[in-house]
């Protein structure tokens, strides 16, 4: 595919996935069609040599291997790990408030959005909904396609200082969203029920708690005099999850892989990875563990393959901004369009280290692509990622790179269109290696 199809297969796959459980159905169907099969972490797994497979745990974290020609003992683990949370809003257990005729859904902030972008959008919901079906618990995932909800601006007139000053939302008091004008013997809580109920075909009385969050409704678009970036909500991190599944289903990739070869993608990332399904937890260490027992009957050859793994945490970076030079340490501006960031902090809050940056750019150098090193203001405090905390938990050597891209954390963000394809040619080139 050329860049500009790669990164409408991109812009597809966020638009069919407005939430983490959606991404991960949406990676499900993808692999299935490749013969990936799905395991269960209560049974008992049989490997085999060439084999595809995968593991969700709670709908949205996943992660996929395909199993090498020798045993991990051998060769290690290949592991690109990225995260399939945005920030935003999520929608509060008592959901339906109503003042004055107007019912609003109460949010919590999820992560650290750009609130001020969330005004005057077209957003809607979208998420899972835990329900009992015939005396037995289950869930669904759920939908609202149309624009639902709205976050309307205060006037210029009653907020005179805006341009100045900027858009200030109060937290608990200015962010739930308008959904509905209702009628005199209409009750909010009950209205938002039956809206459930028509979006999931659940009858409202079976419904007994939901993990939702409000999405844009916009569709990713290419823009630009070339066309040459691209627009859309949540490339922060499904760009790198994208990237990541399209390497490894690379064919080339698929039939020729001598080490195991991991893509693992989880959720909570954004609010610090601390979860039974979050980076900072057993996730990744139960599979790459089990992996090596399926595989060998050696109790040390666990320790023998991580000794000899590597993971690529793959995030976005943060490119330079033209109208705010001085957001950025002068000798360490990245570019859109110029290839991936190699991320370094002293602190470690990034994993890059000396050796692993040297690999990184030996394997970008085997993919004929440019790279770039990103290092953030001395006075500014530095993000973070899931490397620091899988690194440290699987004892690997790693690195943090990502592609460059505008407006981070924004519900509407920004990249390039070639560095999608320079990001997975090099994460090609890895897994081959």
């Amino acid at each position: 595919m050329t860049a500009r199809e790669q990164v409408q297969h991109l812009l597809n796959f966020i638009d069919q996935s407005p939430s983490p459980w959606h991404a991960v159905a949406s990676i499900e169907t993808t692999i299935k069609a490749l013969q990936f099969t799905r395991l269960d972490e209560t049974a008992k797994w049989s490997l085999q040599a060439g084999g595809r497979y995968y593991v969700v745990r709670d709908d949205s974290s996943i992660v996929l291997f395909v199993l090498g020609h020798k045993i991990p003992a051998e060769s290690g683990f290949k592991i690109v790990g990225a995260h399939t949370d945005s920030p935003g809003l999520r929608i509060r257990p008592h959901a339906a408030t109503a003042s004055d005729g107007i019912a609003r859904l109460g949010v919590e902030i999820y992560g650290g959005p750009i609130l001020a972008t969330f005004a005057d959008r077209d957003l809607s919901l979208a998420g899972r909904v835990s329900y009992v079906d015939d005396q037995h618990l289950t869930y669904k995932l759920v939908r609202f396609d149309q624009p639902l909800l709205r976050l309307p601006n205060l006037a210029i007139h009653m907020n005179r200082g805006v341009n100045e000053d900027g858009l200030k939302l109060h937290k608990q008091n200015e962010l739930p969203l308008m959904l509905a004008q209702l009628s005199s013997d209409q009750l909010p809580q009950p209205y938002f029920l039956s809206l459930l109920e028509q979006a999931a075909g659940i009858d409202a009385a079976q419904v007994l708690s939901w993990d939702l969050a409000a999405y844009d409704t916009q569709k990713g678009a290419f823009w630009g005099g070339n066309q040459e970036f691209y627009a859309n909500s949540q490339i922060d991190n499904l760009a790198s999850c994208h990237a990541g599944l399209q390497a490894l289903l690379d064919e080339t990739v698929l039939n020729h892989a001598e080490s195991t070869l991991v893509c693992a993608f989880f959720d909570h990332e954004e609010i610090g990875s601390e979860s039974h399904i979050g980076a900072g937890g057993s996730f990744l260490t139960d599979v790459l563990q089990r992996i090596s027992v399926a595989t060998s009957m050696e109790r040390e050859d666990t320790a023998r393959a991580l000794a000899q793994s590597f993971l690529i945490s793959a995030d976005m970076a943060h490119a330079y901004h033209p109208n705010f030079p001085s957001a950025y340490d002068a000798d360490h501006k990245v570019f859109v369009n110029k290839g991936p960031v190699i991320k370094s902090n002293a602190n470690r809050r990034y994993s890059s280290e000396s050796i692993s940056i040297a690999r990184f750019i030996y394997w970008c150098e085997q993919a004929s692509i440019p790279y770039q090193r990103y290092s953030h203001r001395s006075d500014l405090p530095c993000g973070s990622t899931i490397g620091p905390i899988a690194s440290a938990k699987l004892g690997i050597r790693s690195i943090d790179i990502g592609c460059p891209m505008w407006a981070m954390h924004s519900i509407r963000e920004s990249a390039g269109v070639q560095d999608h394809e320079y990001m997975i040619k090099v994460l090609q080139r890895f897994f081959i290696d």
